[in-house]
């Protein structure tokens, strides 16, 4: 699996994550938590998305697909903003074609929000950060709301 290279937003130390790991990924330098964004495939999307420990927002979207390229940087400030309670996996329709029917995909971009592996939210259209934003901290508020019952 690969790994991405992050610059930490507190510290400015350069820190590589990877696609798949434990816990949820830490700045090497000043322990603050570092955005969590991987790509994943019909043959990776269990071990990157599923077993993931954080709330997994899934990006499906393709090269070709306008929308998707408002949508996907919008969805990596999010996923800044929000290190170390969401990680962030983008998977290419086009390349995956087993997700895209699993997961009944009907256009893109769409999202999915995972937690422990199963489907808690899904929206489809794109979207700017503060929409997005909303979106994932209401999931987070309704699934937190929900344990404390």
């Amino acid at each position: 699996m690969s790994s991405r290279t992050v610059t930490c937003a507190h510290c400015g130390h350069v820190d590589q994550v990877p696609a798949v790991a434990e816990g949820r990924p830490r700045c090497g330098h000043c322990q603050e938590p570092l955005p969590w964004i991987a790509d994943a495939g019909d043959s990776t999307f269990a071990d990157v998305a599923e077993h993931a420990a954080p709330l997994v927002v899934v990006d499906f979207w393709a090269a070709w697909c306008g929308p998707c390229r408002i949508s996907s940087p919008a969805l990596e400030q999010v996923a800044r903003e929000r290190a170390g309670t969401i990680k962030l996996v983008r998977v290419d329709l086009d390349r995956n074609p087993r997700l895209a029917e699993r997961f009944g995909i009907q256009a893109v971009p769409t999202q999915l929000i995972l937690d422990r592996g199963e489907t808690v939210a899904r929206r489809a259209g794109a979207a700017p950060a503060a929409t997005l934003r909303a979106w994932v901290d209401l999931v987070m508020t309704g699934l937190l709301d929900c344990q404390k019952r």
